[in-house]
């Protein structure tokens, strides 16, 4: 049972946590006329380009609808752009050189803005937090609760 009681109060701190952590990211995204989804897609390609629609729909744990819609969101600001890939068929999308400048622009943002929140907070409990959410989305990606892809963000 004490487990039980553990487990709830993780979970409804990490909830109330969620909700002002992004309402604040988008503050500060916003600041380059972005937001988090977009954000993401982002540091995914700067991370880990090029990438596939359905890539970077998993990376996110969203259907490739809503990727498609925000991609091409990207790509009519001059962020994004398509390149071939080993198949004819295969769409892959990679940062432009206007989205590697703005990465780099944001990131700065973010990391001021990820400095500020995490003040306080020593790099052996960041160590350990960031190994903990790790096991717990391989345990729901295990437990067939959606497919999503690696864990950085």
């Amino acid at each position: 049972m004490i487990y039980i009681n553990y487990s709830r109060k993780f979970f409804h701190k990490l909830l109330m946590l969620y909700r002002p952590f992004e309402k604040r990211l988008n503050t500060e995204l916003g600041k380059h006329e972005l937001h988090r989804a977009q954000w993401t897609i982002i540091y995914y390609l700067e991370n880990f380009n090029p990438a596939t629609l359905v890539e970077l729909s998993n990376y996110q744990g969203v259907e490739k609808p809503t990727i498609t819609r925000t991609v091409g969101q990207l790509e009519e600001l001059g962020y994004v752009e398509q390149v071939r890939g080993k198949d004819k068929r295969e769409k892959r999308m990679q940062l432009t050189e206007a989205g590697k400048q703005l990465y780099q622009e944001v990131r700065e943002t973010v990391d001021a803005y990820e400095v500020e929140i995490l003040r306080g907070i020593s790099e052996e409990d960041l160590k350990t937090t960031i190994r903990v959410m790790d096991d717990i989305r391989k345990n729901i990606t295990q437990s067939g609760d959606g497919e999503v892809g690696t864990s950085e963000t």
